[in-house]
Formats: structure tokens, C-alpha cells, sequence
């Protein structure tokens, strides 16, 4: 039986010249030996680009491979990206969308709230903080100390300032070593090109008996198994690794944490999954935010006899929230 080639198989799929793709092993057992487990696309933006997801043969992770190089990847990242967009009219609609994006973070919030307590002289920082509105509501209401970490550039938002910002890849910012309270990684640990060294070093900047709270898509979800290559959990090519619950409980134990609460949802809500899984199924690539803003709340309505469920049914996320052992 022929070995499984990603780099040989890839050059069927369908990419711009430019793209400088490199192979990677297994983020968790460091394994090299895979089977092809899907293709994925860039369905959100709708950008050019067709990219592999393996399955590891020794542990069962799903990474994408090859990927991308991180120089690569900034295309990606532009003011399309979901978490970068900063267009706030949406006509009579603005209200609902303004309430949407502030009940995010107040779910966050929410979240974080069940499991410690948050006054002004707790310490937190966010990796992948985007526009920061996390960081910025929390400030406001607890004005506690805070900090952030992203891979864009340029980043700008009402009160963008009070956040003490650090610009790059996580694991080389010089930040206080055993300093923070609470390190939060709000749909950043799919996206992150070195795992195991964002694991080490968020180990080294919490105070004892601080927090990592990690949330992620799973992949052992029934919108996965709806969805499949369609599942907007993938968003290749930012996506490098997607966790089922197997997969993110024991890249965390390798690196020594103890999960003190693993929760099948998160802070995200598990809708948006539901309704762009089924626009990317039906109607193809690209979602234009100015026309699917009425049939999404519509939907959003329609639906909420079974949302209100939605902590139980397993539908998109997990949440782990994490201390040092």
C-alpha cells in the first residue's frame, strides 16, 4: 500500500501560484504519518484557494497540511476577516446588530464570570483580541487591567488605546512572566501555527491559581456531521488544526493543565454555524453580510425554541477552562 503523500496530493487541488505552502507534522504526537481527511475553502470571503485537512495516523488530530507559510497567511487576514470588519450601519437593522456583537462579549463575560472573580485589580489578557471589544467591555464595567496580543496589523477601534497591545505571534511577545489573572483565547487556538509553544508560554504568564479559558470549534459536533467539507468551523486556510474533544484534552494534558471545567458550547453562538453552513451548502462561497442580515436574525427567531438547548446538544463549540497543575 502506496504512504499518503500530503505535498504529492495537493498539487491536484486547484491554488493561486503565489501561495508558498510547507509541510508540518502532527501538532500533538509530532507524527508524520497521515490520511487525507478533507478539502477545504475559504467560504466566508469567498478568496481563491483550495487546502488539505489530514488525519493523523497515531493520534487522530486533524491539521492541515501543508499549509500555508505565516508570511502567507496575512492575505487572509484582511479587512474581510469576520473579527476585523468594522462596518457598524446596517440601516434599521443596526440596532439587532450592535445587540448581537455587544451580547458576545457580555457572553464571554458571562463565561469567564462562573469560574472567577473580576475586579480592578484583576489582570487579563486576551490572545487573538482583535478590534479588542472583549478586553474594552470588561474595562468599562470592572475597569480591571488589561492586555492583548494579535497577528494584525494595523488594528484600530473606539478606546483601542486603553488596551495595553502587543502586536505579533503570541509566544514571542516579552510579556511579565506569572502576572496574569486570566488568558483568554477566544477562537485563536484553531488559527495558531505553534500550539505547543502558545501552551508553554501562556503557562509561564499566569499567576498561580490564574486561568486559561480556551474556546474552539468542535469538530465532533452535529453541525460537522451536517456540514462536513462545508462546516464553517473549517475556514480554510486560517484554521490549521480542528479539535474534536479527544484532540483538545490531550494536547493540554501533554503540556501539563489541568481542566477544571470542559463545556460542550461557548461564548460563540452556535447559530452561526447553523445558518452559514447552510448558506455555504446551498448558495456557495462568500458571505455578503449586507444582504444576509435580515434572513439571519429571521432564522435566528425561527429558531430559538431549539437555541434555547443549545448548551445540551452539542451543536458547534467547546470551551475548556484551564488551570496550572
Amino acid at each position: 500500500m502506496t504512504k499518503f503523500d500530503p505535498i504529492l496530493n495537493i498539487k491536484a487541488f486547484v491554488n493561486p501560484d503565489h501561495f508558498d505552502f510547507e509541510s508540518v507534522n502532527c501538532y500533538q504526537c509530532g507524527s508524520n504519518e497521515s490520511t487525507f481527511f478533507l478539502k477545504g475553502e475559504e467560504d466566508l470571503t469567498g478568496k481563491d484557494g483550495e487546502f488539505q485537512y489530514v488525519k493523523c495516523n497515531n493520534c487522530e488530530l486533524v491539521y492541515q497540511n501543508p499549509r500555508i507559510s505565516i508570511s502567507g497567511i496575512k492575505e487572509f487576514y484582511d479587512t474581510e476577516y469576520i473579527a476585523h470588519r468594522k462596518k457598524k450601519n446596517w440601516g434599521i437593522l443596526t440596532p439587532l446588530y450592535e445587540h448581537a456583537m455587544s451580547k458576545h462579549d457580555r457572553e464571554k463575560e458571562k463565561l469567564v464570570r462562573s469560574y472567577m472573580t473580576i475586579d480592578k485589580n484583576t489582570r487579563v489578557l486576551d490572545v487573538g483580541c482583535a478590534v479588542g471589544t472583549f478586553l474594552l467591555h470588561l474595562n468599562k464595567k470592572y475597569e480591571c487591567q488589561i492586555s492583548g496580543v494579535d497577528f494584525k496589523e494595523n488594528l484600530d477601534y473606539p478606546d483601542f488605546e486603553k488596551i495595553d497591545f502587543h502586536e505579533g505571534l503570541f509566544y514571542e511577545q516579552d510579556l511579565p512572566k506569572q502576572s496574569f489573572d486570566l488568558i483568554t483565547m477566544w477562537h485563536f487556538f484553531e488559527h495558531d501555527y505553534d500550539p505547543n509553544q502558545t501552551l508553554k508560554y501562556a503557562k509561564s504568564l499566569l499567576k498561580p491559581g490564574g486561568l486559561l479559558i480556551i474556546e474552539v470549534p468542535r469538530l465532533d459536533s452535529l453541525t460537522f456531521k451536517l456540514f462536513k467539507s462545508k462546516w464553517p468551523g473549517i475556514q480554510a486556510p486560517q484554521h490549521t488544526a480542528l479539535y474534536d474533544k479527544k484532540n483538545l484534552v490531550n494536547i493540554l494534558h501533554k503540556h501539563d493543565y489541568k481542566i477544571d471545567h470542559y463545556l460542550p458550547y461557548g461564548a460563540f453562538p452556535a447559530y452561526f454555524y447553523i445558518f452559514t453552513g447552510t448558506y455555504f451548502r446551498t448558495l456557495g462561497k462568500g458571505l455578503n453580510l449586507d444582504k444576509i442580515v435580515f434572513p439571519y436574525f429571521l432564522g435566528q427567531f425561527l429558531l430559538s425554541p431549539i437555541l434555547w438547548f443549545q448548551k445540551k446538544l452539542n451543536l458547534s463549540m467547546q470551551t475548556v477552562v484551564c488551570s496550572k497543575s
